[in-house]
């Protein structure tokens, strides 16, 4: 159980201060938040936990495809927020995110690669 808080305590205090740096510098709240810090995060709990090998590559192989289709999502927001505001501009990327995985799910079917 501790071990779980602690990941718990680990993965949260990332955000914030993620997040507390993005309130006084944009671009540096932007670059920490690029970063891929919760995938790492993610392969070392999964290595400590002793999960295979095999399991941690699947991982990060599957977040690689999971990221592309999000991208359109950085793009969209900024456009959308200033004409409609920040909660409909966060639905419709979440929705443009969503349409753009299944499209990009369909896509790498043709290419032996299962997303869903």
């Amino acid at each position: 159980m501790a071990w779980l808080i602690t990941k718990y305590g680990i993965t949260a205090a990332l955000v914030v201060v993620i997040s507390e740096v993005a309130k006084r510098s944009d671009r540096l709240g932007g670059l920490i938040a690029a970063l891929p810090l919760v995938t790492i995060l993610t392969l070392i709990w999964l290595q400590v936990e002793r999960q295979t090998p095999e399991r941690i590559a699947n991982h990060a192989w599957y977040t690689f495809w999971y990221v592309v289709p999000t991208l359109p999502m950085f793009l969209l927001f900024p456009a959308l927020q200033s004409r409609l505001g920040f909660w409909p501009a966060l639905l419709a990327s979440a929705l443009l995110t969503l349409v753009c995985f299944v499209l990009f799910a369909m896509l790498l079917r043709r290419f032996g690669i299962q997303l869903l």
